[in-house]
């Protein structure tokens, strides 16, 4: 296990490389829990998440014979930006595989730090597989995204900065992918505030660090579904991070995609911010209730990179969940002025129409007519409600369609 002492050093050795970020209110947070709730908004950091902080470490101690060696890694993404942004700033070579299915913006942040990329596999485990394959033939160092010491004592640095701006916290809500944030961040406060609850948050559907700390043991075989959070979609921790969780650990929780996604778009409209999936497990887990405070907390959110395409897609699907959007089909006249009709009708109800698809030969729509596909945005339930009935009123059959 780190000291606190090491963690102390990689501060000191990071200054001018890591950036601290800021700590952040939550109002509505603190209004819903009826506790002061605040963010460690490390999507702020440099390379967008906390990852900058363990690569750096991990790499300034790296002796001379083994950075001419260059370094190499598997990554989804996050560990593959703080490595490329690191080795680069060291003077190392350094190589990446990452999934082929992964993120498209990290891909290309990593390649501008300088890293060469590969695709390889379809998951964190496969690139790590391509990575470690890549430095047995080549002698390059392998460098793990948390299995590793000097990874996790980088990590811990966080921590620091929490303890430091949030002096009266009583509970710190962490990500937990493969363990090493959550070992470095637990290990800097448990070190120093032993009272502090230490509260790990995976996605539910790759929850082998929640139920390993529940068996009191690791598991190692428990199969792993898709996630948004692919920040965090390692299948299990290692021993070595493992350890870290089963002995700080007070409370470990999963949170599902659809309150990860309305987590998302939370700290979106609300907070202003572009967070990924993996960054906002901890306010999802507010949010839905899962977690209890008694006190002070902060929730950590560890990353922002997140592609443009999966914002957008994630935003048109919440809008829908929360009847932000109303989706429909039904039929008009297949006549001049049949579709005007229609629109003027919904306009009339303050509906702004986003997208209209027709469909002339929909087996339920009767000879004469059109089938109509409206995507409308609106404010609210009730609104979705008093639309319906005023086309109902005007003779139009409306079947929602989401």
């Amino acid at each position: 296990m780190i000291d606190f002492s090491d963690i102390e050093t990689a501060r000191e050795a990071s200054r001018g490389v890591v950036r601290r970020t800021p700590v952040f209110p939550a109002k509505s947070l603190s209004e819903m829990t009826g506790q002061s709730v605040w963010l460690k908004m490390e999507n702020f950091q440099r390379t967008g998440s906390f990852k900058i902080r363990g690569a750096y470490e991990c790499l300034r101690k790296m002796p001379e014979e083994a950075r001419r060696r260059g370094v190499v890694t598997g990554s989804a993404g996050n560990h593959a930006q703080g490595l490329a942004l690191a080795a680069r700033m060291l003077g190392i070579s350094a190589t990446i595989f990452m999934p082929a299915t992964g993120s498209i913006a990290k891909m290309q942040a990593t390649k501008g730090y300088g890293a060469e990329v590969r695709l390889e596999g379809t998951g964190f485990a496969e690139a790590c597989e391509a990575a470690r394959s890549f430095a047995a033939e080549t002698e390059a160092v392998f460098v793990p995204a948390f299995d590793n010491d000097d990874v996790i004592c980088g990590q811990g640095t966080c921590g620091l900065e929490i303890l430091e701006d949030a002096p009266n916290v009583r509970h710190v809500l962490v990500p937990v992918g493969g363990g090493g944030l959550f070992g470095g961040v637990a290990s800097a406060i448990k070190l120093q505030r032993p009272e502090v609850e230490l509260i790990g948050v995976q996605s539910e559907a790759v929850d082998t660090a929640v139920r390993s700390w529940e068996a009191g043991g690791l598991l190692t075989d428990l199969p792993a579904r898709y996630t948004i959070a692919d920040g965090i979609a390692v299948k299990s921790p290692s021993e070595r991070t493992f350890e870290y969780i089963r002995r700080y650990a007070d409370r470990m929780v999963t949170v599902d995609d659809r309150s990860i996604a309305s987590a998302v778009l939370w700290l979106l409209e609300r907070k202003k911010v572009v967070v990924e999936g993996a960054g906002a497990v901890g306010v999802a887990a507010i949010r839905s209730g899962k977690v209890s405070l008694q006190g002070d907390a902060v929730i950590l959110i560890s990353g922002g990179n997140i592609d443009s395409k999966a914002i957008s897609d994630l935003v048109e699907r919440e809008m829908l969940r929360n009847s932000r959007y109303y989706q429909f089909f039904t039929a008009v006249p297949d006549r001049p002025g049949g579709l005007v009709a229609l629109l003027t009708l919904v306009a009339q109800a303050q509906g702004n129409i986003m997208t209209v698809n027709h469909n002339r030969i929909h087996r339920g729509v009767m000879l004469g007519w059109t089938g109509v596909e409206l995507l409308v945005e609106v404010r609210d339930e009730e609104h979705i409600a008093r639309l319906e009935a005023v086309l109902e009123e005007y003779g139009y059959q409306v079947t929602q369609l989401s």
